[in-house]
């Protein structure tokens, strides 16, 4: 007994520590950019997590001397509107998927299963040379169906996943009561589903929210330009403004940090959403 409690102290311990460690890995940069922000002396090499005095003049120049809030506003509208195709789009393929027997399903899933084994970056010259040939350069719209796009794979086995536990004798007791297909989705399913859906949104704001190698290579227009595109040229020009540049940091983490807050519940359930594999 006495060697089985200490075990478990030993355990206990090593737990602990190993949570302190990963605790201080990611909260230091965290804050050291969060200090950096209100830090009156610009430059990397006088960053300090506690400034000595901590001013808000950094945040005052971002907005004064760039087009911060041109550039926040773009990618908004990028992440607001691929999140809701998203949602749409990537809910109904898999509800078409999951619940219904036609020609051609199986091999459909395999074509997307296969979608999922190449990384994006293979086909940035092919889209663009697609945004070339239908003048969409320099176009916010673009960008959007590029990523509703890029996110079919992976989303529509997970949706379906997900719809493959909900039981198919709803389905059954809608049609006995008159039920169109469309109102089995959007009055069953999708009501039961607003857990995977929740993830899906998160993670499709997400994705547009942070990229920076799509825009930087369909966008090169000034007033179309990304959060990712301007913060990145703000620190990498001959008078770069590292001060201003974490500024920018701290305002970009502040959506995604709530979102993940208030849907911490249904990412953590839609990690484990896709395990069923189903029929």
């Amino acid at each position: 007994m006495k060697a089985y409690k200490v075990k478990r102290i030993v355990s206990a311990v090593l737990i602990h520590l190993e949570l302190i460690v990963v605790a201080v890995i990611v909260l230091y940069p965290l804050l050291w950019v969060l200090g950096s922000s209100i830090n009156p002396v610009n430059g990397i090499n006088r960053a300090a997590m506690i400034p000595q005095n901590p001013t808000l003049d950094n945040y005052i120049r971002l907005f004064q001397k760039t087009r911060f809030l041109t550039w926040y506003g773009n990618t908004f509208y990028v992440a607001v509107l691929t999140t809701i195709f998203s949602m749409l789009l990537h809910t109904m393929t898999a509800f078409s998927f999951a619940r219904f027997k036609f020609r051609g399903r199986n091999a459909g899933l395999l074509f997307v299963m296969i979608l999922q084994m190449f990384p994006s970056f293979l086909g940035l010259t092919a889209l663009y040379m697609v945004a070339l040939n239908f003048r969409m350069l320099n176009n916010l719209n673009m960008l959007v169906i590029i990523y509703v796009a890029g996110g079919i794979p992976g989303n529509i086995w997970l949706v379906r996943g997900y719809m493959l536990n909900i039981p198919k004798s709803l389905d059954e007791a809608a049609f006995i009561d008159g039920a169109s297909k469309v109102q089995l989705f959007f009055k069953i399913i999708l009501p039961l589903s607003m857990p995977i859906v929740f993830f899906i949104a998160v993670t499709a704001f997400m994705g547009p929210w942070m990229d920076y190698m799509l825009p930087r290579y369909l966008i090169n227009r000034d007033g179309r330009r990304t959060l990712a595109i301007g913060l990145f040229d703000l620190v990498t020009r001959n008078n770069s403004d590292f001060t201003a540049f974490c500024a920018g940091c701290v305002l970009v983490a502040v959506p995604i940090t709530i979102m993940y807050m208030v849907f911490q519940r249904f990412l953590l359930e839609g990690l484990t959403a896709g395990a069923n594999k189903g029929e």
